[in-house]
């Protein structure tokens, strides 16, 4: 027989759900960690953009300077939940030429960062798919807009999910 607590426990903590908050905190954490990197390799600017291999054409320097943007930018946006889905488009595509750099074993100035972790953009990866089809969640600047601003209220989110 199991004891009444026991199956209230088990129970509450298969009905209710926390998945507004579990995005909130996966974008915090994603956002933190993607953005040390950025930050990493601007106060290592002199030493890596002389290693750093051209992407698409561009000079080595010229793609640092990208990807810095990119991950300060991008993780500042979804770290506040703001365009949170068209934010996760670059650092996943950043991290898909990261993984191919790391694996194609060309030592960049980048590469040299993650050699220590080699599975760390697989793992970015994963979680900016993630954020692409879960979205932001309601703790967020873009469900406050959508909410306050577009007037999109619980009734029509309900006739969208039924249909």
């Amino acid at each position: 027989m199991v004891p009444t607590f026991l199956k209230k426990l088990l129970l509450y903590s298969t009905a209710h759900t926390y998945s507004n908050l579990s995005r909130l905190f996966l974008r915090l954490f994603a956002g933190i960690m993607f953005m040390q990197f950025g930050i990493r390799q601007w106060t290592h600017f002199d030493s890596i953009s002389t290693d750093m291999v051209g992407v698409l054409g561009m000079s080595g320097e010229t793609t640092l300077i990208l990807m810095i943007v990119i991950e300060i930018v991008c993780s500042a946006l979804i770290m506040i939940g703001l365009f949170s889905r068209l934010a996760a488009l670059p650092p996943l595509v950043t991290m898909i030429v990261a993984e191919t750099v790391v694996l194609s074993g060309v030592e960049t100035g980048s590469a040299m960062l993650l050699n220590s972790q080699p599975y760390v953009p697989i793992l970015f990866i994963g979680i900016f798919v993630y954020m692409l089809l879960a979205g932001p969640g309601k703790v967020s600047l873009d469900y406050l807009i959508s909410v306050k601003l577009l007037g999109w209220d619980k009734q029509a989110q309900d006739e969208l999910e039924k249909a």
